[in-house]
């Protein structure tokens, strides 16, 4: 089963999402990480553009910090998803591409337990060796060289790791109380200037790794160095995570989403989209929204194809990686190879040819007959 992301047309139209619709498309289709919400298809409708994704059915990471007993989880099963979400950060870095929008209600749960990384529509590609501009995110989640409007390459990652780790174990974000009433540019100047405090419910590793990736400075930032993911891997936080285990998926998670429980707000409560008023759509944006509709062929089915080697007689180059001969114009085609069906009619053929005289033994047979008879009444 997959899940349908729906994104209507006039609303991304009002919104002007259309280049965030479709680079969220164009990301996760060259992403393939067990630990980032996989593409399976894309397509158009006359209203909306739809993306059939990976289905969680578990929920999001909010929904079990805060509705789920005590706000919070313990550091064990923190621990764990941190894990999980390090690696997927991972995966998306190894395609120079930076997430920018950590945050508990992107990461998802699926019927085991395991996390994934959602909603990337914030994501950005960076240029080979160069860095990036712009000031987006979630309030609360953004690093402070996104709030100066800096120039940035991976960092806001691990920043969003430090946010996350400190609300999966404290309840509530570092930079905002749970429930607070407060302006968003007090949340940014908090952000900017002051420290998180750190209740008994932090061990001295917790407590290190959080204050480390929440580093102001980002050349300073746990994971910011060329080593990336891998140092922060090494920190003591994670001395009994086995990451070749946990990326093999033999890692049992801490907790199981129960099939029969439904990990959501109540149905009622779940907000309806109203319809959107005032906004037409013209030929320049079915122009625009024909570049979505370009269906996908997932990387996971792609590696399968060329494990099982079924195209493989398809990959056959000349000499010297020339061209294939039947690409090669210039050459006079290859007749084509005899196949099985053709070896068996032709034996058919033969065993059919030797069953029955051949066409010339009767016709020299009569022949003959002719030439004796004429002799003989000749002779008479």
């Amino acid at each position: 089963m997959y899940a349908c992301k729906r994104l209507e047309k006039k609303r991304i139209k009002k919104r002007k999402g259309e280049s965030m619709a479709l680079n969220e498309k164009q990301i996760l289709e060259k992403v393939n990480s067990q630990f980032v919400v996989n593409l399976a298809y894309a397509y158009e409708t006359k209203d909306a553009l739809c993306l059939v994704l990976t289905i969680m059915n578990g929920g999001d990471l909010k929904f079990h910090i805060y509705n789920m007993g005590n706000p919070g989880f313990e550091e064990e099963r923190a621990l764990f998803y941190a894990a999980e979400i390090l690696c997927g950060l991972e995966d998306l870095h190894r395609e120079n591409t930076v997430y920018r929008d950590l945050k508990p209600e992107n990461i998802l749960l699926d019927d085991y337990g395991h996390i994934r990384i959602s909603d990337l529509g914030l994501a950005v590609k960076i240029p080979e060796g160069d860095l990036i501009r712009g000031r987006v995110g979630t309030v609360g989640y953004m690093a402070p060289e996104v709030l100066n409007n800096q120039r940035y390459g991976l960092s806001p990652d691990y920043w969003g790791l430090g946010c996350l780790i400190y609300e999966m174990i404290e309840g509530q974000s570092p930079f905002r109380g749970r429930k607070e009433k407060v302006k968003r540019e007090e949340v940014d100047r908090r952000v900017l200037e002051t420290e998180e405090v750190y209740s008994p419910k932090f061990s001295e590793e917790a407590k290190s790794i959080c204050n480390m990736l929440l580093t102001k400075d980002s050349k300073q930032r746990l994971g910011c160095q060329e080593e990336g993911a891998a140092e922060v891997k090494r920190h003591p936080f994670f001395r009994n995570m086995n990451f070749k285990r946990l990326e093999a998926g033999m890692l049992d998670p801490p907790f199981v989403p129960d099939p029969r429980a439904v990990y959501c707000k109540d149905v009622l409560d779940i907000e309806q989209f109203s319809t959107v008023k005032g906004v037409n759509l013209d030929q320049t944006d079915d122009d625009f929204y024909s570049k979505f509709s370009t269906g996908s062929v997932p990387i996971p089915w792609q590696n399968e194809m060329i494990e099982t080697e079924c195209f493989k007689e398809l990959n056959v180059f000349g000499p010297n990686g020339t061209l294939s001969p039947d690409l090669n114009r210039s050459q006079p085609p290859e007749p084509p190879k005899k196949g099985l069906f053709h070896r068996l009619f032709r034996r058919q053929h033969q065993n059919n040819s030797k069953s029955s005289p051949t066409p010339k033994t009767s016709c020299n047979h009569l022949v003959n007959s002719n030439h004796i008879s004429s002799n003989s009444t000749g002779s008479s």
